[in-house]
């Protein structure tokens, strides 16, 4: 982490005193001498891993969205329609988490036709009177 190498220059090299380096960084004193007692290079946080509520319905979310992405666009269900049938089925998490997982999957969704070689339109001629005059093939 840059920061602690930030402090830990300021400490020693600059004889800066602590509550100078709190001012600066907004960390506080405990914290900064912490780090600067820490044999480490840089601080390691354990985040738990916790199930969401929506964890038990994302496999279903996800078949759904799969077939609303194959109707025409008129006829899709919203994500507010979405958000319903998952409370009728026992969901009870809020609106905002199903459309956040709706704007990641269609992100993803995006992403993998970037990425599929399909390739990107080049036209190797324009017609006359356009714009531009340009032709590779010659």
């Amino acid at each position: 982490m840059e920061l602690l190498s930030v402090i830990r220059r300021w400490h020693c090299r600059d004889h800066l005193p602590i509550r100078e380096i709190e001012r600066r960084t907004g960390l506080s004193r405990n914290t900064i001498r912490k780090y600067l007692r820490a044999q480490s290079i840089e601080p390691r946080f354990q985040v738990p891993e916790r199930p969401g509520r929506l964890d038990p319905f994302a496999d279903r979310l996800r078949g759904w969205l799969v077939l609303e992405a194959a109707r025409p666009r008129k006829n899709r269900r919203t994500a507010r329609r979405l958000h319903e049938d998952l409370v009728a089925l026992g969901y009870d998490g809020s609106y905002g988490r199903v459309a956040a997982f709706i704007r990641q999957w269609k992100h993803e969704q995006y992403q993998a036709r970037q990425t599929t070689g399909r390739g990107v339109f080049v036209p190797l001629s324009f017609q006359p009177g356009e714009a531009f005059q340009f032709d590779w093939g010659e």
